[in-house]
């Protein structure tokens, strides 16, 4: 039981769903509120895909594609900061998702929520609790259940906010990926050169 809280504490802290929160609410401020809890769920459900799999076969995968975990590490830090760029510097024609347009697979469900680290941490998870999939799969749904309940809620906060809030957060939450993403891509490097 100790082992369940542990690993879902951790998977909650690196799934990050605070952190993510202003995100979420940037890239879908322009949604009816309808169509953004629909958005969320989907985009919250294809990440439960990804990380299902990488906790069962991600080794394998790697292994196939002749790729390491720190190359993960590396173009997740590359992918993250040219998100982070265009949240701290939007461009005047296009410094929002319009009404007809939503975020499909990226950057809400990968890398933001299944992002390298998580994906990682799963797959060094499998090899650990070898013998004990099954909770670790109940760690990292209930993890999957409090982020999923806490994005729900992201109208509320864009209300709570408002518009000028969510720039200044997407702003501040671009700083704060901008370091996240240099230090993915300086772990990956670490681990590269140890290797």
């Amino acid at each position: 039981m100790t082992e369940i809280i542990s690993t879902t504490i951790l998977l909650i802290l690196i799934m990050d769903p605070l952190g993510n929160l202003p995100v979420f609410m940037t890239i879908l401020k322009n949604l009816n509120a309808k169509r953004r809890r629909i958005v969320v769920i989907r985009e919250m459900i294809i990440a439960l895909i990804f990380m299902l799999l990488f906790l069962f076969i991600g080794e394998k995968i790697l292994n196939i594609l002749n790729l390491k975990t720190e190359t993960v590490s590396i173009s997740g830090g590359v992918i993250l900061f040219l998100i982070a760029i265009k949240m701290i510097f939007p461009s005047e024609e296009n410094s929002g998702i319009s009404s007809n347009e939503e975020p499909f697979l990226v950057p809400l469900a990968i890398p933001l929520v299944a992002g390298p680290s998580l994906l990682a941490t799963l797959m060094l998870l499998s090899h650990q609790y070898l013998h004990h999939m099954s909770y670790l799969v109940g760690s990292l749904l209930i993890a999957w259940c409090f982020t999923i309940i806490i994005l729900l809620l992201s109208g509320f906060f864009l209300k709570l906010f408002g518009s000028k809030g969510v720039n200044a957060l997407e702003r501040l939450m671009g700083l704060i990926l901008i370091m996240l993403a240099t230090q993915m891509f300086l772990d990956g490097i670490r681990t590269w050169f140890q290797n």
